[in-house]
C-alpha cells in the first residue's frame, strides 16, 4: 500500500484542470511518503493523455481505452476503478470534487469500506495519536475541509481503512508541471477484466453541454459582493466598478441566497475557487467558507463598514465605511485616472 493514484477526468481527449492540480498535489504527497503517484483514466482515444500527464510527475498511468467507456457513465467507471484498487492497493485515492467525482467517488469509497472525505481545502501527510487505543499512526493523509457550516476547520484521518480518499474542487490546488520532459509508464488495462456487461446496461443517447458565461477562474481582477451591499440594485455597481477595471464580478454565497447575483458568480467552498491578481471584496464578512475561496489571491482589498470583519485579517488592504459611498469614489477615481 504505498502508491498514490489521481483519477483523471476527460473530456474530448483533453484532461481536466482538476485533475492535474491533483497530480501537482500527488507529486508533493508521494515524495512525502517517497512512493509513486500513479494516474488512472477510462474513456476513448487516450493515446495522447500520458503526454498531458507525464509532466505533472506520474510515474504510472493506467490507461482504459474502450469506445463503451466515452462518455463517462457511473457503473463501468466505477468497476474500473474498484477492481484496480483492488489489485494495486493504493493508501491515497484522489478525484475532482466536480459531478462525476460526486458521483463516482462515493461508490467506489462505499465498494472498497474505505471512507471519503468530500471537498477538502487541503491535503497533507502528517501522524495521529488514538490515545483510547494507545496507537500512533504515521504518514497519514490529513483531509482538511470547513465543517459544521465553515464554524471550524476539521482535520479528517483514515487510520485504518485504505485506499485514503478524498475529493477536491478545482481551483483548490495549484496546477504546476514537475519537468516537461518525464515520461513515465503506460500500462494499458484489458477492460473485458474489469468490467461486465451489465454495467453498460445505460447508454447515453445524447448530450448537451452549455458552458458558462462567466469566468472567474480566468479573471485577474475579481470585484466581489456580499450581503452587505444590501440590495440588487447597490450590487449593479460592482459591474460598473468591474468594468471600468477589466475585471469580472464575483458574490458570497449570502449575496446569491438572496438574489443579488447568479450561482455561476458565486465564490467559496461551494462555489467557485479563484486567484485573481486583486480581488476587491465589497460587504464581504469573510465566512471560512468564502475565504476558502479566494485566500490565494496575490492582493485582497476589504471594504467594509465593520472594523472587526473576519476577511480584514486576510485583506492586503482593509477600507473601513460604506460600500454605498466608496465604491461610487473607486468608479470616478478609476474613470479618470485609466488611460
Amino acid at each position: 500500500m504505498n502508491n498514490i493514484i489521481v483519477y483523471l477526468e476527460i473530456e474530448d481527449g483533453i484532461v481536466a484542470d482538476v485533475s492535474l492540480e491533483l497530480l501537482t498535489k500527488g507529486r508533493t504527497l508521494a515524495d512525502k511518503q517517497q512512493c509513486k503517484l500513479e494516474a488512472v483514466a477510462a474513456g476513448y482515444q487516450l493515446d495522447k493523455i500520458g503526454e498531458q500527464v507525464f509532466p505533472y510527475g506520474v510515474d504510472t498511468l493506467y490507461l482504459a481505452d474502450d469506445k463503451r467507456l466515452s462518455p463517462y457513465t457511473t457503473l463501468p467507471h466505477t468497476s474500473i476503478l474498484v477492481n484496480l484498487f483492488k489489485e494495486e492497493k493504493p493508501q491515497i485515492a484522489l478525484m475532482g470534487a466536480t459531478s462525476v467525482g460526486r458521483d463516482l467517488g462515493p461508490r467506489v469509497s462505499s465498494a472498497l469500506f474505505s471512507g471519503l472525505t468530500a471537498d477538502c481545502t487541503a491535503l497533507e501527510i502528517g501522524a495521529y495519536e488514538d490515545k483510547k487505543a494507545g496507537k500512533v499512526y504515521n504518514d497519514l493523509l490529513y483531509q482538511i475541509r470547513p465543517a459544521f457550516g465553515g464554524n471550524i476547520v476539521a482535520t479528517i484521518v483514515n487510520p485504518d481503512c485504505r485506499p485514503q480518499m478524498a475529493t477536491v474542487r478545482e481551483g483548490v490546488m495549484k496546477k504546476e508541471i514537475r519537468n516537461a520532459k518525464l515520461v513515465g509508464k503506460t500500462v494499458k488495462l484489458d477492460v473485458s477484466k474489469y468490467v461486465s456487461d451489465t454495467d453498460f446496461v445505460i447508454e447515453v443517447i445524447e448530450r448537451h453541454m452549455e458552458k458558462s458565461k462567466v469566468n472567474l477562474k480566468a479573471a485577474p481582477i475579481i470585484v466581489a459582493g456580499g450581503y452587505g451591499m444590501g440590495s440588487a440594485e447597490n450590487f449593479k455597481m460592482l459591474y460598473d466598478l468591474a468594468g471600468v477595471l477589466g475585471g469580472e464580478v464575483g458574490a458570497s454565497r449570502a449575496a446569491v441566497d438572496s438574489g443579488m447575483a447568479e450561482h455561476e458568480r458565486q465564490i467559496g467552498q461551494t462555489g467557485t475557487t479563484v486567484r485573481p491578481k486583486l480581488y476587491i471584496a465589497c460587504g464581504i464578512s469573510g465566512q471560512i467558507q468564502h475565504i476558502a475561496g479566494m485566500q490565494e489571491s496575490a492582493m485582497i482589498i476589504a471594504i467594509n463598514n465593520d472594523p472587526d470583519a473576519p476577511i480584514n485579517t486576510i485583506a492586503d488592504y482593509v477600507i473601513t465605511g460604506n460600500v454605498e459611498e466608496i465604491v461610487p469614489k473607486m468608479i470616478k477615481y478609476y474613470k479618470k485616472n485609466s488611460k
